[in-house]
């Protein structure tokens, strides 16, 4: 058995422990979605609160594919928890959230590529992330000391002077490319497994309803525009905006990226490039939103009930916190300090935190972005299409 896989007997779909002695962790999650399911799909008091309950108006019962579907479309916002009149302590034991976490836990294994690193991954999360970032950070400046270049003064700022560009290119051009590629084997197995072959991608409306969702993070509102649950039964927006913070310094730390890479190669300007140039100012603000989002996303995750969380995804949650936090902060430092003697050490850390980010994209918490668009995208394709629950009535 793998370190994702349980002892313990599911619960079936609609009655007690199932009397097994052995059985996959992925299967008894399931089990226990399409238990709580049915009991909702009775009940319908949650059905417009967010699309997890519009997609399962369209199901009477729900299998593997199914539960790891809305596993991805849940946002997570516990809206459903707290309006539940089945949730614990009451014996039918209604608990979506937890329940559909434990799922999107799963996934993350499932649908890995190759699934071996998933399952390290889904079990030492923040201890993978940080010990690949410290490796790669120690093989980096062990490369720089060899040349004579770890405390070097008088660079004036220059990074290639440190790491050729080629070499910067070579090595993140190769990571970036494993990357995509097992990235997008799991996306391409996921999306398979869930989608039926009526839901075709060419469907310009449903694409441009995901990216709307995607980009505004709509369904982090709580389903009422309140926001999400946290210790209590109190609604607040702070997931939302901290979720924002980090999205948006990501992808303004992207857009950074890109916009050097279009001075060097279309307009021949090199780096290093002044402190107003475009590619600083906007790696600047995506590095204060990378710092303020992760440490509100920290604060939020320890405040959180347990009632509302996966516990066992604590590590990977906080792996992937600690990889932003530490790749802005050290962006930063290396902003600030770039024409001192520590820059080549500085620029070692910096680089060897973006690697360590870089390898767990595919297996960690970053994925669930990927995973979330392709569940959101599948919803908005579903829906323009007939309801086969009514359509069966009628």
């Amino acid at each position: 058995m793998n370190a994702c896989e349980t002892t313990e007997a599911p619960v079936a779909a609609r009655g007690a422990p199932v009397p097994i002695a052995e059985v996959r962790e992925a299967d008894a999650n399931a089990a226990e979605v399409d238990r709580i399911l049915h009991i909702c799909n009775a009940c319908r008091y949650c059905e417009s609160f967010c699309p997890v309950f519009s997609a399962m108006t369209r199901r009477l019962d729900f299998n593997l594919a199914d539960a790891h579907y809305l596993a991805n479309l849940c946002h997570n916002c516990s809206a459903c928890l707290y309006a539940c009149q089945y949730a614990p302590p009451h014996e039918f034991g209604v608990n979506l959230p937890k329940a559909l976490a434990r799922v999107r836990r799963d996934t993350y294994v499932e649908y890995a590529f190759p699934k071996a690193f998933g399952q390290l991954y889904c079990r030492n999360g923040l201890a993978v992330a940080m010990a690949v970032s410290f490796g790669m950070a120690l093989f980096l400046m062990i490369a720089i000391a060899s040349q004579g270049r770890l405390f070097v003064p008088g660079l004036d700022a220059d990074f290639y002077a440190v790491f050729p560009h080629n070499t910067l290119v070579l090595l993140f051009g190769t990571t970036a490319a494993w990357v995509l590629v097992a990235l997008g084997v799991g996306l391409v197995r996921f999306w398979r497994e869930v989608s039926a072959p009526q839901e075709t991608l060419a469907n310009p409306a449903a694409i441009g309803e995901a990216a709307t969702s995607v980009l505004t993070l709509r369904y982090l509102d709580g389903g009422h525009g309140e926001g999400c649950n946290n210790e209590d039964d109190a609604f607040t927006l702070w997931r939302r905006r901290f979720h924002h913070l980090t999205f948006y310094g990501f992808m303004l730390c992207f857009a950074s990226t890109s916009v050097a890479t279009l001075y060097h190669y279309a307009w021949g300007i090199e780096a290093p490039y002044p402190v107003l140039s475009l590619p600083v100012l906007l790696g600047t603000l995506g590095g204060l939103g990378l710092i303020a989002g992760p440490i509100g996303l920290y604060w939020l995750n320890l405040r959180r009930n347990d009632l509302q969380i996966d516990e066992r995804q604590k590590s990977m949650d906080r792996g992937f916190i600690a990889l932003l936090f530490f790749i802005s902060l050290t962006g930063l430092a290396l902003l600030a300090l770039r024409e001192t003697s520590g820059m080549p050490l500085l620029l070692a850390l910096h680089l060897g935190f973006v690697m360590g980010l870089f390898l767990t994209i595919p297996y960690g918490k970053f994925a669930h972005g990927f995973y979330r668009t392709a569940a959101l995208l599948k919803h908005a394709i579903e829906k323009r299409l007939p309801n086969p629950i009514q359509a069966g009535s009628d």
